[in-house]
């Protein structure tokens, strides 16, 4: 019993090592978008992209997985839906780098508390997958805390559900492509290096880039990008091969909570009643919805379990 564990007990735990590395540096994010804050946000993202290339190409190459890439690059339908997954972290990436520019982080973090939420409710319409009682309980809390800050603002939080759709929308459309998670970044990045390299030479020729010697600390922060995006998405994508769904769904909380405590205690922004009560709200239900995940994965080792075993 202790051999056969072992060997599984080490998966798990470098599992949760390699997903709690890639929360955490998630969670420290925002720091590095404020430092970059006085370059406008579609300059960050390019920089974003140019500079994950040789990360994510370097470990595909370490790891010995080019060979599905070159199947890739060869099949136009897989060329096509990376295309469409690119989209929509692109839109993702630049509303952050944005909203965290012009501070608004506190809604950053709140999209990213309600993206499983949002996720569940498109498996839903769209999959025709049945919600258990507590899922719907969670997504009424989550639409009720939108509502109310649609009241208190005179009008829809857009950053928050922007973020939350759009990585939703990147979630769900990723499952479709038939590589795993380190080739299908390298895919995504590869895709938009191109448009990513004419528009910096664009800025460069007409002399509105900031990657220029004259601004050294411009040029480490934007050549730090590279590692900021690639890393923890690679750490990620390695750490959920190794750990069960549920585990998972606990740990996406601590991004959001890191962003949420800097950019009330670090940031100083605004986080009257309304949005308080909104977040409380937020809060039940991701605590009702990770109840329901617990729940559900404690019947599936129970249904695992013959009877008469020990």
């Amino acid at each position: 019993m202790t051999t056969e564990t072992a060997p599984a007990d080490n998966a798990a735990a470098r599992g949760f090592a390699f997903a709690f590395s890639a929360y955490f540096l998630w969670g420290l994010l925002p720091l590095l978008m404020k430092a970059l804050g006085h370059i406008p946000a579609v300059e960050v993202v390019a920089h974003r992209i140019v500079w994950s290339v040789p990360i994510a190409g370097a470990v595909l190459v370490a790891l010995g997985r080019t060979a599905d890439l070159k199947a890739a690059l060869r099949s136009p339908r897989t060329l096509a839906m990376a295309a469409l997954t690119a989209g929509f972290i692109t839109v993702n990436w630049g509303l952050y780098v944005w909203a965290i520019a012009v501070g608004r982080a506190v809604e950053t973090s709140l999209g990213y508390y309600i993206n499983p939420l949002v996720s569940i409710a498109m498996g839903a319409v769209l999959l025709g997958e049945k919600l258990t009682r507590a899922q719907i309980v969670a997504v009424a809390l989550a639409a009720a805390a939108v509502a109310l800050l649609t009241v208190e603002a005179g009008g829809l939080p857009w950053v928050s559900l922007v973020l939350a759709f759009s990585f939703a929308c990147y979630g769900f459309l990723r499952k479709t492509l038939p590589i795993g998670p380190s080739q299908g970044f390298f895919l995504e990045v590869l895709i938009l290096a191109l448009p990513a390299l004419f528009y910096l030479f664009w800025l460069e020729t007409t002399g509105a880039s900031h990657f220029a010697l004259a601004e050294p600390g411009n040029i480490a922060l934007l050549l730090a990008c590279g590692p900021a995006t690639a890393v923890p998405l690679l750490l990620y994508g390695f750490g959920a091969k190794l750990l069960r769904l549920s585990t998972i769904g606990l740990m996406q909380y601590i991004a959001p909570t890191m962003i949420f405590l800097i950019a009330v205690f670090v940031f100083d922004e605004p986080f009257g009643g309304v949005r308080l009560a909104a977040f409380a709200l937020i809060w039940a239900a991701l605590a009702i919805y990770t109840w329901s995940i617990l729940a559900e994965a404690r019947r599936a080792r129970l249904a695992d379990i013959e009877p008469g075993t020990t």
